[in-house]
């Protein structure tokens, strides 16, 4: 079974406050009376599902085109926390009965609902983790920590800890997954972020994979 754990996007996908909005514009079209049909892009590269590079938060560090690719496909575990849980901490986390030795983490919180919303609009009371609960996934050695919405840190959390943490440690941030669908438990991950030269992120296709 595959599940594509990709956010469509769209002129309609939400995106951070000040952040440019999608555009797919028509370029040339055959009904136009063009002899293909041509669309141009217009996005940042934290739009949708998208991957954190360490050089998001540091100067100088690993761009996305620098990441090795055998950090974003392997086993991975999908932790379904309660949908009561928005702030996720140390306690949160150990609760969650992640088994040990995962190395990439997605985080299947009550943000997954947010994707239900017909016009998409941004929210800011989303679940994220504290700076207790990154390092408790760096702690753990992890390369990966993915969350269900567009950021690993809290709305209001300042100068984005949480970010830093995990990038600071190499921790990659997996943000804006759909896992309205996904059960918890254990998967198989394919995550292939655009090969962007000295990007600091960018928009990526995510899919899970299970017997």
């Amino acid at each position: 079974m595959i599940y594509d754990v990709t956010l469509p996007i769209s002129a309609g996908l939400p995106v951070w406050p000040g952040d440019v909005e999608p555009q797919i514009v028509g370029q040339a079209s055959i009904p136009g009376g063009d002899s293909y049909n041509l669309t141009y892009l217009r996005l940042s590269s934290h739009t949708g599902t998208h991957l954190d590079a360490p050089l998001h938060m540091y100067a100088g560090a690993p761009a996305i085109a620098d990441l090795p690719l055998d950090r974003l496909i392997g086993e991975c575990w999908v932790s379904r926390l309660p949908d009561r849980v928005r702030r996720i901490g140390a306690a949160e986390l150990q609760a969650a009965g992640i088994p040990s030795g995962t190395r990439r983490l997605l985080l299947r919180t009550a943000n997954s609902t947010l994707w239900d919303h017909p016009h998409w609009e941004f929210r800011s009371d989303y679940a994220a983790l504290l700076p207790e609960g990154a390092q408790w996934v760096v702690d753990r050695g992890m390369d990966l920590v993915g969350i269900d919405y567009l950021s690993v840190d809290l709305f209001e959390a300042d100068k984005l800890p949480s970010h830093r943490l995990l990038l600071g440690a190499g921790v990659l941030a997996l943000e804006g997954l759909d896992l309205r669908l996904i059960p918890e438990g254990c998967y198989g991950l394919i995550c292939l972020p655009l090969r962007l030269m000295g990007a600091e992120g960018a928009p990526a296709r995510v899919v899970l994979t299970s017997p």
